[in-house]
């Protein structure tokens, strides 16, 4: 009987690591809120989807990944929302862009990763909702901060890097940051992981979210494998003191169950469909909502119910009327929610030049000039580039303006109407432009 009973105790803290593994899984690429503890959605998950769901328990829950800096509470840097139909043992992944525009309540329409700051998880959940058309059941919050040192718990991760990844930037990170990783497949630390999920090139914030999603399901697999019991009280240790979440034990032992058979059904990922904008310096991503919802059902193997639909398009009508006089939408952008992914190319195709409307270029402004980004992004615009966002950077006080691109590329900006260090170290499709003081000399 002792022994009975001590398998229990051992069978019991396995079923606990593997929730807080599980957490760990969801939660470093995190999205929004809840403070409801359902139980059971069926019936209005029913509603949104249609008869398909009436027997399928569908759980949403909003990760919200937070870098929280002293005397700042922080933003929801990165979101996602997983789903999980616990009577097929499929799971879903949708990452929300961070400048998605959404209704913030008291605070109109701004981006999406605002929301945290205003009224923490709480109201984050709200935004998503009323984005999403469907209510969040949960919400697990992690630190940024933690990421290196969970992954080192881990022992690292294999991923294959897509490509060259260069990027230096005395500006950024408090005190300088550097971004070097050479394509093919490498095992990396907690360091080099924060590396490449941090990597920004002309798909901006999208490109990104591609990267993380292609990582998240190498945590995913890592974590499946029997090399991770001998480094299981590590983990723990380390992801007990970085999360934060209002699911129980028992709901985690559940979520943690079904983990294997998620990850053999296959783990879809995708993102909020939509489109950049951008007004003066302020870069948007503008959601396709009825593309969204149908997304949603289609991830799960679903269909959306007639009501559903109709409900869609009138949101996405009354949505459309509040975009701002003198918004640029970049139509030529859209996105149907499949991430981007590096084209494949002929050898003898990759040191010929690109032509410009082949090329995705983030506009950011370092210098403090007001208007800048908008002004370089028109220039850019008017010579057949593809824009594929501009912002505000970090910095108002970079000295030149630089332009990173691939050495196939460089020759095709040449000429521009302004002062520019021209750099290779980009992918070969893309582009990123700082704009420093320079830009008025």
């Amino acid at each position: 009987m002792r022994q009975r009973r001590r398998g229990r105790r051992s069978l019991k803290r396995v079923k606990w690591i593997l929730a807080i593994m599980l957490v760990l899984v969801l939660a470093y690429f995190g999205v929004m809120a809840a403070s409801r503890h359902s139980t059971d959605n069926s019936g209005e998950s029913a509603g949104i989807f249609g008869e398909q769901a009436q027997n399928d328990k569908i759980t949403h829950v909003l990760l919200l990944g937070v870098d929280r800096r002293d005397g700042d509470v922080g933003r929801s840097d990165t979101m996602m929302v997983a789903a999980l139909d616990e009577g097929k043992d499929k799971a879903a992944l949708l990452s929300v862009p961070r400048d998605t525009r959404v209704q913030i309540e008291a605070n109109d329409y701004e981006k999406i990763n605002h929301a945290y700051a205003y009224g923490g998880h709480k109201l984050s959940q709200e935004a998503v909702e009323k984005l999403l058309g469907t209510t969040i059941d949960h919400y697990i919050i992690i630190d940024t901060k933690a990421f290196e040192r969970i992954i080192d718990a881990l022992d690292g991760v294999d991923i294959n890097v897509e490509k060259r990844m260069y990027y230096e930037d005395p500006w950024d990170d408090d005190g300088g940051l550097v971004i070097d990783l050479y394509p093919g497949e490498q095992h990396m630390d907690g360091k080099r992981a924060i590396q490449y999920v941090r990597y920004r090139d002309g798909e901006g914030d999208i490109g990104r979210i591609g990267r993380q999603q292609k990582f998240m399901k190498a945590v995913l697999a890592k974590m499946i494998s029997p090399s991770m019991l001998p480094r299981l009280p590590k983990l723990v240790e380390e992801v007990k003191s970085a999360i934060e979440t209002d699911m129980s034990l028992a709901e985690l032992i559940e979520f943690a169950g079904k983990l294997k058979h998620v990850h053999d059904n296959g783990l879809s990922a995708q993102m909020v469909p939509g489109q950049p904008a951008y007004i003066k310096d302020v870069s948007y991503w503008i959601p396709d909502i009825t593309d969204l919802r149908e997304l949603m059902a289609e991830q799960l193997g679903l269909e959306l119910s007639d009501a559903a639909k109709e409900r869609a398009q009138a949101d996405e009508d009354a949505y459309m009327k509040t975009l701002p006089d003198g918004m640029q939408l970049l139509a030529q952008s859209k996105s149907s929610g499949k991430l981007p992914e590096e084209a494949a190319k002929k050898p003898e195709e990759e040191t010929k030049p690109m032509k410009p409307e082949e090329i995705s270029v983030m506009v950011i402004n370092d210098s403090g000039i007001n208007g800048a980004a908008a002004e370089v992004a028109q220039i850019l615009q008017r010579k057949g580039f593809i824009i594929s966002g501009v912002e505000t950077g970090k910095t108002s006080s970079r000295t030149q303006t630089t332009i990173i691109t691939s050495t196939r590329n460089t020759d095709v900006f040449y000429g521009m109407p302004f002062t520019c260090v021209i750099m290779d170290g980009g992918s070969s499709n893309q582009a990123v432009v700082h704009i420093g003081l320079d830009y008025r000399k």
